[in-house]
């Protein structure tokens, strides 16, 4: 088993789920993936993670995403075998979309609009999916980025590829702190994100100034989303949530925790481990209703 570590501030909900996001990928590369967050020394909080083989897991992540492509998968309608959403892609939003047989299995219903269409991240040899926008169970689907209609996830995953390709194993030692100009983003870390009338001025009137953002924390985040997510107490409240993490209050190799944990962690659920809690609110930049954007976090006391 290889093992890599990298710096984590919890307080910044995206680089949490992005380290979900490492061990879910590390999976699919390498098998029999590991991880856990260690806060065991103050001022330096590092998320640890480990996999078969003798390449780090970090490193091998990076390196898929480097070379990864993103296209949208799109189930075929029964009747005809064709696909509308795919008739309805739009040509500047990248490759159209891949129909399969809905036998293949598909995770939500087929999507009104293409724009939550399942992303496949793949480098001709290994797969890695994409899709919790488009979750259509009792849980929530965090997505944060607007328009039913508008810019499909594939799309702002494809962006963010072109971003990081041949830049991203540089940044093993501090993958979360890449920062490139960014015009789009899945809205998942809070440093790219803003609300105008708290900042007095909106950056669509000024064509001159582009944000910075994070492109691996926004790729690794929306695959770390998959198959977790952080709880919304208050189901009508949509500006609210509560994440956790588990892992090492003390230095320790021997605690390690396989990526069910670290999912069921996320969610805020209470666990006989170190875990730490933590809440953030959100605003609307826009209009109502439509995109949001993490505004605070607090760590909460878990007794």
């Amino acid at each position: 088993m290889a093992e890599a570590s990298v710096p984590v501030d919890v307080l910044n909900p995206g680089q949490v789920f992005a380290c979900l996001g490492l061990v879910e990928a590390a999976n699919v590369l390498l098998g029999e993936a590991q991880g856990t967050f260690d806060w065991s020394r103050t001022g330096d909080v590092r998320f640890r993670v480990r996999a078969r083989g003798e390449t780090s897991p970090v490193v091998r992540v990076l390196e898929f995403l480097d070379k990864a492509t993103a296209v949208a998968v799109a189930p075929a309608e029964i009747s005809s075998g064709r696909s509308s959403n795919r008739a309805s892609w739009i040509a500047s939003w990248g490759p159209a979309p891949r129909v399969i047989d809905r036998s293949l299995g598909y995770p939500f219903p087929d999507p009104t609009s293409p724009a939550t269409l399942v992303c496949v991240l793949s480098d001709a040899t290994h797969e890695i999916r994409m899709d919790h926008w488009g979750d259509a169970t009792g849980r929530d689907n965090v997505k944060l980025w607007a328009g039913a209609g508008g810019y499909p996830g594939a799309a702002l995953a494809r962006d963010a590829l072109a971003l990081v390709a041949g830049r991203a194993v540089a940044a093993a030692a501090d993958p979360f702190a890449l920062a490139m100009p960014q015009s789009s983003s899945f809205r998942l870390d809070w440093r790219r994100d803003y609300i105008p009338i708290d900042a007095g001025f909106s950056l669509n009137e000024h064509s001159n100034i582009k944000a910075v953002g994070f492109p691996l924390v926004e790729l690794l985040g929306a695959v770390g989303l998959t198959h977790a997510r952080p709880s919304r107490p208050e189901r009508r409240n949509k500006l609210q949530y509560v994440y956790g993490v588990v892992g090492r209050a003390a230095d320790s190799d021997r605690f390690w925790l396989p990526p069910s944990i670290l999912r069921v962690a996320l969610g805020a659920v209470a666990l006989p481990l170190p875990t730490r809690r933590f809440r953030m609110l959100l605003d609307w930049p826009g209009q109502e209703g439509q995109a949001r954007s993490i505004t605070t976090v607090t760590e909460e006391t878990v007794a």
